[in-house]
């Protein structure tokens, strides 16, 4: 029951109906006995800048940020904590004192789900999510990256800032769509589907950020586990990781993250 004492916490986005962060949050924060909810908040672009304001005005104490607005809400906070000014890319918001806060746990989240150290990687993908997680997985010690995306300027784009800030690593943009690619390492930071943006092979390890409510697994990861990949990373355990580390960043306190995994992995049982 929501109360007037209630900490609100939501998730900027457009569209936002369709993610499972809300159930998964609400799942943490009743697990913990916290008088907390998790809204979603379906924000278009025009009104982002209001929207982040109006979290320190509503009393909010914080908020995810997601699809399309990663990297444009960088100029409504605050302050960024160094791995989102590193990354350009936002995903989630504190509110302390009135003063928006921003940082980024998609990076991290992937990264600390493969084996990055020396890995050759395929990003698919341009926007917020997939500049998160190259920033991370070229920080974790990946030896070379290319970015793919159906926009081949905004691949270009990436692949330009990444050189920027690593400019001894053989960093690239690839010119076709679909990508076909020898690499270890393949991360789809795209919200494709039941579409195949890539066609894995055995011995990779594959990361799709994407995932399907209903549990069902998208056509990535299911083609990743015919092909034999060696590790397969599915939506929803990155979307558990990700998701744990906002949560200690907004309450303080370690994240009961078998509770979150059940929340979200019940809907495929």
């Amino acid at each position: 029951m929501l109360t007037a004492e209630t900490r609100l916490v939501g998730l900027i986005g457009d569209p936002v109906s369709h993610s499972l962060s809300p159930r998964m949050q609400n799942a943490a924060f009743a697990a913990r006995g916290l008088d907390w909810a998790y809204v979603p908040l379906p924000v278009s672009a025009p009104q982002l800048e209001a929207a982040v304001a109006g979290l320190a005005a509503l009393g909010f104490a914080g908020a995810n940020v997601t699809i399309p607005h990663k990297i444009a809400v960088v100029a409504f906070c605050d302050e960024l904590d160094p791995v989102a000014e590193r990354a350009g890319s936002v995903n989630t918001l504190v509110v302390r004192d009135g003063r928006v806060l921003a940082s980024s746990t998609d990076g991290p989240a992937v990264a600390g789900l493969v084996d990055a150290e020396g890995a050759s990687v395929l990003v698919l993908g341009a926007g917020g999510a997939a500049q998160a997680v190259a920033t991370a997985l070229l920080d974790y010690g990946a030896r070379e990256l290319a970015v793919a995306g159906r926009n081949v300027e905004r691949a270009h784009a990436l692949a330009s800032r990444l050189h920027a800030l690593f400019h001894e690593r053989e960093i690239r943009a690839e010119e076709t769509w679909p990508p076909e690619s020898a690499a270890t390492l393949v991360v789809n930071a795209t919200p494709l589907r039941d579409e195949l943006p890539f066609r894995p092979s055995a011995g990779q390890q594959l990361v799709d950020r994407a995932y399907n409510v209903d549990g069902r697994p998208t056509a990535l990861v299911s083609a990743a586990r015919e092909a034999g990949c060696e590790r397969v990373v599915d939506g929803a355990e990155v979307l558990v990781a990700q998701g744990a580390a906002s949560f200690e960043r907004w309450t303080g306190i370690p994240t009961p993250v078998e509770v979150m995994r059940a929340a979200v992995r019940s809907l495929s049982s």
